[in-house]
């Protein structure tokens, strides 16, 4: 996988764009359709009372909370690390939103001063399909997209009220 390719396609496509949810749907879209092996790539974001709301997403239709602190999106929350579960079966804290999920990855949404306001998750029904190299090279891509929404977006006042 071209990640140095991908990540310049993805500066590309947000480049001229403003408009932060706009920005996060075609990040989504972006990643479910050229990184192969994928069945659902979208964001969760923190909302009230600890829990994760779904965000813009591509994939079947997936749970719409999720508590903050439980599964992997949670797990990758709480702790502000990438976290890479190669059989989700075998994940003992695993949330089922879609059974033909077998493998996933989540990748922590920061804000400049490092707090986290989401994560955004990857499924695959392919055990063990992310590799490190997909982490880091995932890892560029969200980077590049919290340098264009470099702090929690506005339009998600709502989710904390």
């Amino acid at each position: 996988m071209d990640y140095q390719l991908l990540e310049a396609q993805v500066r590309a496509l947000l480049s001229e764009e403003r408009d932060e949810l706009a920005n996060m749907a075609n990040f989504a879209s972006f990643v479910y359709h050229e990184v192969p092996d994928l069945n659902w790539a979208g964001f969760y974001f923190a909302g009230r009372a600890g829990e994760l709301v779904l965000g813009p997403f591509n994939g079947r239709p997936a749970c719409t909370r999720l508590p903050a602190g439980r599964g992997v999106c949670g797990a990758a929350f709480m702790s502000k690390q990438t976290i890479v579960v190669d059989d989700v079966n075998a994940y003992t804290d695993h949330i089922v939103c879609d059974s033909a999920s077998a493998s996933e990855i989540a990748l922590p949404l920061t804000d400049q001063s490092g707090e986290v306001y989401g994560v955004f998750d990857i499924d695959s029904p392919r055990t063990a399909r992310f590799t490190p190299a997909d982490a880091v090279g995932i890892g560029w891509l969200v980077r590049v997209l919290t340098e264009r929404v470099p702090s929690r977006p506005s339009f998600l006042e709502h989710l904390v009220r």
